[in-house]
């Protein structure tokens, strides 16, 4: 894992920065769209093989939310954004005023199906924004593509590039709350930058 080695803690300090300031439009968008105070918080940015990144989520059958995207541009490499099922529902219901929403039913509701990639959008595409706003790179996302499955199904069409140059990903943990409440959304973004990109993004802010 010799990327992961030159890796210091100022890197991972610098991305949760980044990360602060992706959650911060995301909170403002989501907050604009539920008519209610949304905050987010970055707790922690790490580094993690990629058998460890299946523990994050419960194992690789449990079921997830889960939006990802390909960056292309000065920078290229794959993003994921995870929620766990039934927080992805909480929130998709309060967006389309559904109580009864559930990606169980049968077919799922359209409206619902349409606000779950909203949500993805926002999150993943705040991130990268800030991302690319800090670096001052062109960083243009593919069409983001929402799944319903098992995190070790949707993981893998990820890492079947990637790992053949690389065993690790970059996460950053997400915590999203209503300002009036005491329960949080938890997600986590899983970042896997072609390695070159790694040294691209880090000159471009003025880390070696």
């Amino acid at each position: 894992m010799e990327t992961n080695e030159r890796l210091s803690q100022t890197h991972l300090d610098i991305l949760k920065e980044i990360g602060n300031i992706g959650a911060g439009h995301a909170a403002t968008a989501l907050s604009t769209l539920l008519n209610k105070k949304i905050e987010m918080m970055v707790p922690s940015a790490r580094i993690v093989p990629f058998d460890e990144m299946m523990e994050l989520v419960g194992g690789s059958e449990n079921v997830v939310l889960s939006v990802f995207l390909k960056i292309e541009g000065d920078a290229n490499g794959n993003m994921f954004f995870i929620l766990p099922i039934e927080q992805g529902e909480r929130f998709i219901r309060q967006m389309i005023g559904d109580p009864s929403f559930s990606f169980n039913a049968t077919p799922p509701s359209e409206i619902g199906i349409s606000a779950a990639h909203e949500l993805g959008n926002i999150m993943a595409g705040s991130y990268l924004t800030a991302l690319s706003d800090f670096t001052q790179l062109d960083l243009f996302p593919s069409i983001p593509a929402l799944s319903v499955d098992m995190f070790g199904a949707i993981i893998s069409y990820g890492l079947l590039e990637i790992s053949q140059v690389s065993d690790f990903a970059i996460v950053i943990d997400t915590a999203l709350y209503e300002a009036d409440s005491l329960s949080s959304v938890n997600g986590h973004f899983f970042l896997l930058p072609n390695p070159e990109s790694f040294q691209i993004i880090f000159q471009a802010l003025g880390v070696n």
